[in-house]
């Protein structure tokens, strides 16, 4: 299954590599064959990047999902006693972001940033990053969305006050990034730094 925020990108990719194709090998113009292959790869890399699966959703009332795809690099607390876990989205990983608990959406807080590699620990401060507080039945719960080298476009579909559940899509980003999960004091966690997780179905931890 393609994911809906790719189908325009793939469709235009398409589009050119057909052209490309037709001019090059129709008329013989060597600049459009190369072209042509060249786009047909990113074709192939778009389809790839742009898949969405469907995830088997866990049931559990105070289950923390994993709200994307992607390796663990870091498991800490923040300065106010938070959870903090940080997962590393490679361009090979399913970009789709979930929501990780069920309550209702507070506050969704967008700021421009820089564009660092991803896998760094600063990145979740300086880099273009997107907010998403969830007021769950254990207190508040946020997803920060960031952008990497290669992502320019963090797309996130909801809306304050809406109600969500666990595992829910949450919104999409492009080319590379990392995702941070911030849980209250009280949560356990099940996680550790090197882990491989997919959004929606790995449960990465527990509130209390």
């Amino acid at each position: 299954m393609v994911a809906p925020e790719g189908r325009t990108t793939i469709l235009i990719v398409a589009v050119v590599a057909l052209l490309s194709t037709l001019i090059g090998w129709g008329i013989n113009i060597e600049l459009f064959r190369f072209t042509a292959i060249i786009l047909i790869v990113f074709l192939i890399f778009c389809l790839n990047f742009f898949r969405d699966p469907t995830r088997i959703i866990p049931n559990g009332e105070n289950l923390v999902l994993s709200p994307a795809d992607g390796k663990v690099v870091d498991v800490s607390e923040t300065s106010s006693g938070e959870k903090k876990v940080s997962l590393f989205l490679s361009v090979f990983d399913v970009h789709r972001n979930r929501t990780p608990v069920r309550g209702k959406v507070t506050c969704i807080n967008y700021e421009k940033g820089s564009f660092q590699a991803a896998f760094r620990t600063e990145a979740s401060e300086i880099n273009e990053h997107n907010d998403v507080e969830i007021d769950s039945n254990a207190g508040i719960v946020r997803v920060r969305q960031i952008a990497g080298i290669l992502a320019r476009r963090i797309i996130c579909h909801l809306r304050e006050g809406q109600e969500v559940k666990g595992g829910e899509s949450l919104g999409f980003i492009r080319f590379g990034s990392r995702t941070d999960l911030i849980l209250p004091p009280t949560a356990r966690l099940f996680v550790q730094i090197g882990d491989r997780v997919k959004g929606g179905s790995s449960v990465l931890g527990e509130l209390h």
